[in-house]
């Protein structure tokens, strides 16, 4: 299918702003960028609360913002990780993603500003997000959450974090997990697939800006990539997780292990569903402002949210 006629215009509006790609951008400026982009991205969902907090962590305090849609007590809860590379991206980024997740599935959303590469490599991410997981488990009533129906999820190296707390809470006995929603995840530390040569450069994210991730992310340690709490396509086992949705789109260069993951989640008995999103690009999801299909897959997303809330 061809280039989705919105996200085309996005991506020669963005082309005729000029500018460097992120490969080529220090860290800061990186992150800059990002602040910016996303400060451009229209209104937000009113929910009934919104409220920032301090939780314990592995190495000093992690900052959450709790969403609280109306509805009575005890609601379901989602823990949300962003994305940005594990470089990039904060609670403020991600702001409207989280809203229209927990106005959209009357759930409450712990969204976690977990610790960022390269100050803080791999595996801090992860274990900041484990650790909020358990955090919102153990706090579910004074959230007025149900600690029987918690899920995860995220979008890109969030995904990938999701999807990492998913098989962390199964090896670590717990916290009990109903759910996980992986969107455009990172699920291998490999640039070998047939979308990554396909969408190397022109949809915004780049082969290159992939590569840049991942080394800030696994600093000297390259071989690290290989663990299943990096690469969690690599994991001998995906027993006993969680059913997922797993949402992918079509010129995307983590398009093929999303969907990679996608299906050795069903072979392992998982109840899996992915949908693939044709004509868009990475990072689609919190672009409903100006996109019209990134609305069907943020329906998609808080419908499965609601059904997996459900069945307890």
């Amino acid at each position: 299918m061809p280039l989705d006629s919105q996200t085309q215009a996005l991506l020669d509006q963005l082309a005729a702003l000029g500018g460097q790609p992120l490969s080529a951008m220090s860290v800061a400026e990186a992150r800059r960028t990002m602040e910016m982009m996303s400060a451009m991205r229209g209104a937000t969902v009113e929910v009934a609360s919104v409220v920032n907090q301090r939780i314990p962590g592995p190495q000093g305090e992690i900052a959450v913002r709790i969403y609280t849609p109306a509805g009575p007590a005890p609601l379901p809860l989602l823990v949300y990780f962003h994305g940005g590379g594990w470089v990039l991206g904060s609670l403020e980024t991600h702001d409207g993603i989280c809203r229209g997740l927990a106005a959209g599935a009357g759930c409450v959303v712990v969204s976690v500003d977990y610790r960022l590469a390269p100050e803080h490599r791999y595996p801090a991410a992860a274990e900041d997000c484990f650790a909020a997981t358990a955090w919102a488990h153990a706090n579910a009533a004074t959230l007025g959450a149900d600690a029987r129906r918690i899920a995860v999820g995220g979008d890109s190296a969030g995904g990938n974090l999701a999807a990492v707390v998913a098989q962390m809470a199964r090896d670590r006995g717990g916290p009990p997990l109903v759910f996980q929603l992986l969107i455009y995840p990172v699920t291998e530390h490999a640039y070998e697939t047939a979308s990554y040569r396909d969408n190397a450069s022109g949809y915004l994210l780049s082969a290159d800006d992939m590569r840049w991730f991942w080394d800030h992310y696994l600093g000297d340690a390259p071989a690290r990539g290989a663990e299943p709490y990096a690469s969690p396509l690599r994991a001998a086992n995906l027993n006993g997780l969680p059913p997922a949705l797993v949402l992918t789109a079509e010129f995307d260069p983590l398009r093929d292990e999303g969907e990679a993951y996608a299906a050795a989640l069903d072979e392992a008995g998982v109840p899996t569903r992915q949908t693939r999103y044709d004509g868009m690009i990475h990072g689609f999801f919190g672009m409903g402002a100006m996109i019209d299909r990134a609305n069907a897959a943020v329906k998609e997303a808080t419908g499965n949210l609601r059904l997996a809330f459900t069945r307890r």
